[in-house]
């Protein structure tokens, strides 16, 4: 079984590479070729808690598993299996396949969601979630400004700079007028309100993913034209934006979604982060990585 670490897969997954593998996993999904079973989660009472989720697509299926703690931090990883024979393939680190493809979802969805000629992205967070976030919107929209707010004022400098973008004097600064808003928080409340983001934006809210947590108001959600989610089944157990705003009839999913743009409604991403996404992602990294077998031939000789 092949071993690919964090490196590895941040070297073998680019970000435009990784939002046409959005596209061709959902297509998949869509169409009956794939398989996603949502997210389950172990909670102890130290705090600690395993979240695992499993999907297949194509030649191969998989399952994402990885700890947290609120203290401590969290662990990822993936392994990947064939699909034929259930042999295992791979085994990977997964905190920058996670971060990739969570980022390539949001741009998959601004491509065929946002205003084409959007120019200005007003992201709220700065954590490890937002970088490839702006990164993936970067891939499919021209954009010149990037308006950063978040809590701690060291973590938003730093970020804005990493991502040659500007320190928003608020959180109302970083999202009024922006064709694009990123919500990337770890937050159980709003992190913006209704009345700063204007007619036309498009939404990626994908901080909140508890049935008691949202990062957008509900009034936000409601006057939405559309809302999108990657699964619905996962939406209903999970997606704390939609479950307590109880607004369940402007909501499709992604496969169901085609092309546009409405510049007079408010458009919302909820992404969740599936596994089918992790799997497409995964498969893509593991093919790749055969193709230089002589690279990983001495440390995974070492791991056995």
């Amino acid at each position: 079984m092949l071993y690919l670490s964090e490196e590895d897969v941040r070297e073998l997954l680019p970000m435009r590479e990784a939002i046409r593998l959005m596209a061709e996993a959902f297509y998949a999904l869509g169409h009956g070729s794939a398989i996603n079973q949502p997210r389950r989660r172990l909670i102890l009472t130290t705090g600690a808690a395993l979240h695992s989720m499993a999907a297949s697509y194509g030649d191969y299926f998989g399952t994402k598993f990885y700890s947290t703690h609120p203290k401590y931090g969290a662990y990822f990883y993936f392994v990947l299996y064939d699909a034929r024979t259930a042999e295992p393939l791979a085994w990977m680190e997964a905190n920058a396949l996670g971060q990739i493809r969570t980022g390539a979802a949001t741009g998959y969805v601004a491509d065929l969601l946002a205003n084409p000629q959007a120019e200005t992205l007003g992201i709220i967070g700065s954590g490890f979630q937002a970088r490839t976030q702006v990164e993936a919107i970067r891939a499919v929209r021209d954009i010149r400004t990037v308006r950063v707010w978040s809590r701690d004022a060291e973590k938003r400098a730093r970020f804005a700079a990493q991502a040659g973008g500007e320190v928003a004097k608020s959180a109302e600064d970083a999202v009024g007028g922006a064709q694009i808003v990123v919500t990337a928080t770890n937050a159980s409340e709003p992190v913006l309100q209704d009345g700063w983001v204007a007619p036309g934006a498009f939404i990626a809210a994908m901080g909140a993913n508890r049935p008691a947590s949202r990062e957008l108001p509900a009034q936000l959600v409601r006057r939405a034209g559309l809302v999108v989610v990657d699964s619905l089944e996962q939406a209903k157990i999970e997606a704390g934006d939609l479950i307590l705003a109880d607004c369940w009839q402007n909501v499709r999913e992604l496969h169901t979604v085609q092309r546009h743009f409405d510049a007079d409604r408010v458009t919302i991403f909820k992404s969740l982060g599936i596994c089918v996404e992790d799997v497409a992602a995964a498969a893509h990294v593991y093919d790749r990585a055969k193709l230089t077998p002589e690279r990983f031939a001495d440390r995974n000789r070492a791991r056995h």
